[in-house]
């Protein structure tokens, strides 16, 4: 999901009940809340009355998005047109004046309620014939007549802690898995939102376990987190979040924090925000930034075309020349920022230079080996930086030697908390490629 709603500019409509054969709509968000409102309400109501329905039914919609409630479920559809499960849209219908007019003021807008970010799970019925939790259809006339406004009537039936959001931005529909398998190693906002979905569900399903430090590293600690979801769900249980996985998790964390409720756990802000910025530019300044120098440092060494640069976690005029200079070469949109396509170009160009380094050097231990090392990593990369620290152990007595064994135990991960403090880094025990080069420069004569 993403960290803030966006208004889709299309919703892909399941023309039946889930798991039928039906066929599915695509059709621009705004056409099909014009055709929702009018297939459910009357345009003779009253102007608060057609406007609270509207705002229902476009935050009911939202958040159907947002949840990723069908796609997480396995289906290629954002929403049905069964009224069983959603709301009425009959295709090609024509549509009303007066809701035409109210839908295009306010199809951007949505209820929230207050100190959650996700779009309500506005409910609603039509008061007749169907009684629910949520809104009234027949109700609401009732209520303008009387003269609330449309805004009160929201209040009435869905509490008086819920807010409108307005002029929210328009954008494209993305799906929330990051488009490559998440595995030990692996860095990036993503997992750190994997991780707390873990944790929340870990509380439901203790088996599972709640514990993960909900920083942006694949851990090993994380693999088992997953291994033992996946045996949970029937999922084979490999320890790598590939499609199936990711939209499992997603679609029990949706049901454990009851985002599709009316009276769910829901979600606030504070609890995803990001630690690093979606786009880094000139001025931005930290870890990820130095990550990116590093990656391009090392590019650099080896391509005349790239402009070597300092890794130094400062976003200069410098960094910004060799990415542009990057994404010159490999055909991207040349503005200097690192997006998400930007950065995952670089990590490919990277992950490809490693393939075939020892051919071209025969230092290649000193290059960071593009996945992260967290305490129960073992292999041949372990191995590599244990001698590397043992390196800078015999250049400074207060780094511990270690058993060159490729086996990231307690030892080693002391090693690596005593060099962080040392040079001044966070002292968290697992080591990126800024921890990584600094310990390759402790250990040069």
């Amino acid at each position: 999901m993403p960290l803030q709603p966006v208004i889709p500019k299309y919703i892909t409509v399941h023309l039946g009940p889930p798991g039928s054969d039906a066929q599915n709509a695509t059709v621009p968000f705004i056409d099909y809340l014009k055709n929702v409102a009018s297939s459910e309400i009357y345009p003779t109501w009253p102007e608060a009355a057609l406007r609270a329905n509207i705002f229902a039914q476009t935050t009911f919609a939202l958040n159907r998005i947002y949840t990723e409630w069908y796609r997480s479920r396995g289906y290629d559809f954002d929403i049905t047109n069964d009224t069983r499960y959603d709301q009425k849209f009959i295709p090609n219908r024509e549509v009303y004046d007066s809701v035409s007019r109210i839908v295009d003021e306010q199809f951007n807008s949505y209820v929230v309620r207050n100190g959650f970010i996700q779009p309500l799970f506005t409910q609603y019925c039509n008061g007749t014939t169907a009684f629910c939790r949520g809104l009234s259809q027949w109700g609401s006339v009732g209520l303008a007549q009387e003269g609330l406004n449309a805004y009160q009537i929201l209040q009435y039936y869905y509490g008086n802690d819920i807010s409108i959001v307005f002029n929210a931005p328009v954008s494209d529909n993305t799906a929330s898995y990051p488009g490559r398998p998440l595995r030990v190693g692996m860095v990036g906002e993503e997992i750190r939102l994997l991780k707390i979905e873990l944790n929340r569900i870990g509380r439901n399903y203790p088996a599972i376990g709640s514990n993960l430090t909900e920083d942006v590293v694949f851990s090993v600690e994380t693999e088992n987190a997953v291994k033992r979801f996946q045996s949970i769900f029937n999922l084979t249980p490999d320890g790598i979040v590939g499609p199936a996985t990711w939209y499992r998790i997603k679609d029990i964390f949706n049901g454990v924090k009851g985002l599709a409720e009316l009276q769910g756990e829901g979600l606030r802000f504070d609890e995803i925000a990001p630690m690093y910025a979606s786009a880094i530019s000139l001025g931005s300044a930290g870890d990820l930034v130095g990550y990116i120098q590093y990656y391009l440092y090392v590019i650099s060494y080896f391509d005349d075309d790239i402009p070597i640069l300092s890794v130094d976690g400062i976003f200069g005029p410098q960094t910004e020349r060799t990415v542009r200079a990057f994404q010159q070469k490999y055909g991207l949109t040349v503005d200097g920022i690192v997006g998400r396509q930007t950065y995952s170009k670089i990590l490919e160009v990277y992950d490809s230079l490693l393939s075939v380094l020892p051919q071209y050097t025969p230092d290649y231990i000193e290059i960071f080996p593009g996945v992260f090392l967290t305490r129960g990593a073992q292999g041949q990369n372990v191995s590599n930086l244990q001698t590397l620290i043992n390196r800078a152990a015999a250049r400074y007595p207060n780094i511990p030697s270690l058993t060159v064994d490729g086996v990231f135990g307690a030892q080693t991960e002391n090693a690596v908390r005593v060099i962080q403090q040392f040079v001044g880094r966070p002292v968290t025990g697992f080591v990126g490629p800024l921890t990584w080069y600094a310990i390759v420069n402790l250990g040069r004569e």
